[in-house]
């Protein structure tokens, strides 16, 4: 008796940084200051990274999707002239819309000479195009890339039926990588549009879906989707930023809701929170683990490790500030009109503006910093 032959189907698709050396710095301010160092430097590690990525799955299509304008411009030229340095004789091409100059930026090997002429790279204006929550409007990048994706296929094996082994009937022949400034929500979106098409693509070409048919129509199927590419978003977000990812309401239903907007809302605070004020340990971690940070190689004595070498005043106006807060609002409580009393609480209240003024503007003193150095 012959068993039932079983379809094995993949997709496969990457997220990374901008290949250079960029950095986003907490301050204590809400959208951290961005410091980028120069390009040549980071040149021969984006080859190395490319080299890696094209050696491991083929052609490299890189989807950005940073903002053109504001402080991730920088971010977006940063690696746009990292790719023309890549390639042997670039060709670029720009597409206007109706909103910006620049919907589209299409950088593009005209040669095959080097392993790095395997990279292709097409910005698209994702805060123009989709703002509003229009997140369907992504479906214009997938219209850009065309027949790029239509031909890098998907793996397709069989197992079972009169064969004993499996049978590879199908290989996927390059890769999507796509980024934002942090891989988080941009990227999610993104990433679900394209394994969203695949998969469409995937069950017509099993015979599982008519041609022209759609598996958004199958109610069941639709919400199980939705809901695997939404806890997908969460787990990545909660292993880079400490929290689920934003606007997953609208990922799991289709609609916004005002439940999602607070717990949005709720997100956004506690990212703020960890992000400034406990980074630092959780960097320590990281580069403990990855062998960036070796003890033995520190210099630093174990009991000098964890001290906090701040200067006193420093560290002391933190405390000031909470001081003042407590005797201002014990004040407020007694509620005693006596002169004296106005005048203490006019003091500590310019004393805590004046605490709260310090840290505010000399943020990088009070995050979260990395006990460990790292050379």
């Amino acid at each position: 008796m012959l068993k039932e032959q079983v379809q094995v189907v993949s997709y496969v698709q990457t997220r990374g940084s901008v290949p250079a050396f960029w950095a986003e710095v907490n301050n204590l301010h809400y959208i951290p200051k961005l410091a980028i160092r120069g390009i040549e430097n980071a040149i021969p590690y984006a080859k190395k990274h490319f080299d890696e990525q094209i050696r491991l799955y083929g052609d490299n299509y890189c989807v950005n999707l940073v903002n053109q304008k504001g402080r991730e411009e920088q971010v977006k030229a940063a690696y746009e002239k990292i790719v023309r340095t890549l390639l042997t004789a670039p060709s670029e091409s720009t597409q206007a819309s109706e909103k910006t100059s620049e919907r589209f930026r299409d950088i593009e090997p005209t040669q095959r000479k080097t392993k790095e002429d395997r990279i292709h790279y097409i910005y698209f204006d994702f805060h123009h195009e989709c703002r509003g929550m229009k997140f369907h409007r992504a479906q214009l990048l997938l219209d850009q890339l065309g027949e790029s994706l239509y031909n890098q296929r998907y793996f397709h094996a069989t197992e079972g039926g009169s064969s004993v082994s499996s049978t590879v009937r199908n290989t996927q022949t390059s890769v999507i990588r796509t980024n934002c400034m942090d891989c988080l929500d941009r990227t999610n979106v993104m990433q679900s549009m394209l394994a969203r098409w695949t998969l469409n693509r995937q069950l017509i070409d099993l015979g599982v879906l008519e041609k022209g048919e759609n598996a958004a129509s199958y109610t069941h199927f639709e919400n199980l989707f939705r809901n695997t590419w939404a806890d997908n978003a969460d787990v990545v977000s909660r292993a880079y930023s400490g929290t689920g990812a934003l606007k997953t309401d609208l990922t799991r239903t289709g609609v916004r809701t005002k439940n999602g907007a607070l717990a949005d809302l709720g997100n956004s605070c506690t990212r703020y929170i960890k992000n400034n004020f406990a980074d630092g340990p959780r960097q320590d971690a990281y580069d403990l683990f990855l062998g960036t940070y070796l003890p033995y190689a520190s210099g630093i004595s174990s009991s000098w490790v964890f001290v906090d070498r701040r200067p006193i005043f420093i560290q002391s106006v933190p405390y000031i500030l909470a001081a003042s807060l407590f005797l201002v609002l014990f004040t407020m409580i007694a509620a005693d009109s006596r002169l004296m009393m106005r005048l203490f609480m006019l003091f500590w209240t310019t004393v805590g503006l004046y605490s709260g003024h310090f840290i505010f503007t000399h943020g990088m003193l009070y995050v979260g910093h990395t006990f460990f150095p790292v050379s």
